[in-house]
């Protein structure tokens, strides 16, 4: 069972699931184990977020809010394996946003990863929406712009393959009404329209030309987006990176409440109250736009629940079957990654190690406060018995810079070596707690969570980028 949570600057979704595990290898070979079928079994209303004020979040709310889903799924938190809780928007720069997170990520399950940042959400809203999918079916490249209340997080696929993300301060909630007036206009607006000059302010009429001005705007912006030619004054609305893919864009996709305005995918009637913000300005500027229409627009198979979905179904992985865990140190959550390539020639791969576990150190543990990591290796060539010996040896070794050598030490393959590496790092030191997991798949700089050992005596993993940002 998984549970997708989605927090976002305007509304709060939820998601149970659940996945089959098989066995896809023969009898004679070693066990694979992998998901083969994901079914969403309760979907929950679109709730507004619970605010105590501007800046904090109803956390007790929010937990009423899971509790109250999880009863009317019929599931106990103890049901649930994995999923994501995702902090989204504007709503991941409240004061109070990573204690939600961890709060929550307690009280919703057994094994849950609680995660933010706006590269993490434009990845999982493009698997959601079924951009991802697409990319695979037809290898195009396209750019699922997922809009919500606070931010887009743009993510770009090509046949399946992530070319890169890039988020902006544009969303519905970033000027909010009251009656015929303004009530709020969000700091990055009102840095954009401080560079024209312009004196749009709270207390103005709802329906002034300066803030269809504005909304046009935002729209020329993700046109430049896309086309990776950002002007000096678009960066009021840039968050974080510049858009970081190469590739021409032959596709687009819009999810996310915004995208909701433009297909109203939802039962009106489940709706709440309507929102008193730009958000149906900002969809008729989308689709209003010349140039965005230049692009082929792809209809998206979910709209205001694309992240929420992505994050119940898709962030999780299952580790090979060969691996060696000692599972009472399970679960894990939010352990950093530091990349090891060994360049398929174990001898001067090992030759670097030492140096390569004191730069982890100086990354994750400036302070030496015992902060732990994983190793990852990768690039491993066909391993003799002497040279598998060797390689754990050197593993205990250059661990010996580490504040607290003793800790739990977590390896990642991407090669099957995980169960011949961890019961001879178990041989050469039998005090060591060890984890040690293969067939999986990261980059250099990712988060991970390693869920409690199945049945199947496999681990579910989720690979994530944790940020977040304020």
């Amino acid at each position: 069972m998984s549970a997708g949570i989605d927090i976002g600057t305007s509304t709060t979704k939820i998601v149970i699931s659940q996945f089959s595990l098989m066995n896809m290898a023969g009898g004679s070979h070693m066990p694979r184990i992998e998901i083969v079928n994901k079914k969403v079994i309760h979907r929950s209303p679109i709730y507004r977020t619970p605010l105590l004020n501007s800046t904090l979040i109803n956390i007790q709310e929010v937990k009423n809010l899971v509790q109250k889903e999880y009863e009317m799924a019929g599931v106990t938190t103890r049901e649930i394996k994995t999923g994501a809780v995702i902090i989204t928007g504007e709503t991941a720069t409240k004061q109070n946003a990573e204690q939600m997170v961890h709060e929550l990520s307690d009280h919703a399950g057994d094994f849950i990863v609680a995660t933010a940042g706006p590269d993490l959400e434009g990845i999982i809203a493009a698997k959601g929406s079924g951009a991802f999918e697409y990319s695979k079916k037809t290898g195009e490249v396209i750019a699922n712009i997922d809009i919500g209340g606070g931010t887009a997080n743009v993510a770009t696929y090509k046949s399946g393959k992530l070319l890169g993300t890039c988020t902006l301060h544009i969303g519905g909630r970033l000027i909010e009404y009251r009656d015929s007036c303004i009530k709020s206009i969000s700091p990055p607006v009102k840095k954009l329209v401080g560079q024209w000059g312009d004196s749009v302010k709270e207390g103005d009429s709802r329906n002034s030309y300066e803030v269809k001005k504005i909304t046009n705007y935002m729209a020329d912006v993700i046109v430049r987006m896309l086309k990776r030619k950002l002007l000096p004054s678009d960066e009021a609305l840039l968050l974080g990176h510049q858009p970081n893919w190469e590739e021409e864009i032959d596709s687009i996709m819009f999810s996310g409440g915004i995208s909701e305005c433009m297909y109203q995918h939802e039962n009106v009637s489940a709706s709440s109250e309507p929102y008193n913000d730009i958000g149906e300005m900002l969809a008729l500027s989308l689709r209003e736009n010349k140039e965005l229409s230049n692009w082929k627009w792809v209809h998206p198979d979910e709209t205001v629940r694309a992240t929420v979905l992505g994050a119940g179904t898709q962030t999780t992985e299952i580790s090979g079957a060969t691996i060696q865990v000692d599972a009472s140190a399970l679960p894990i959550r939010n352990l950093p990654v530091f990349q090891v390539p060994l360049g398929f020639d174990i001898r001067s791969g090992l030759k670097d190690l030492d140096k390569a576990v004191q730069k982890a150190v100086e990354i994750y543990d400036p302070n030496r406060d015992g902060q732990n990591f994983a190793l990852y290796f990768t690039e491993i060539p066909y391993l003799r018995f002497q040279e598998i010996q060797d390689f754990v040896k050197s593993i205990l070794h250059s661990i010996k810079v580490k504040v607290a050598p003793n800790q739990l030490l977590v390896v990642v393959l991407e090669s099957d070596h995980a169960k011949v590496l961890g019961q001879t790092l178990n041989v050469q030191n039998p005090e060591q707690s060890i984890i040690c997991i293969d067939q999986i798949k990261v980059e250099h700089g990712d988060y991970i969570d390693i869920g409690h050992l199945l049945k199947t005596g496999v681990v579910p993993v989720v690979i994530k980028t944790l940020a977040f940002h304020h």
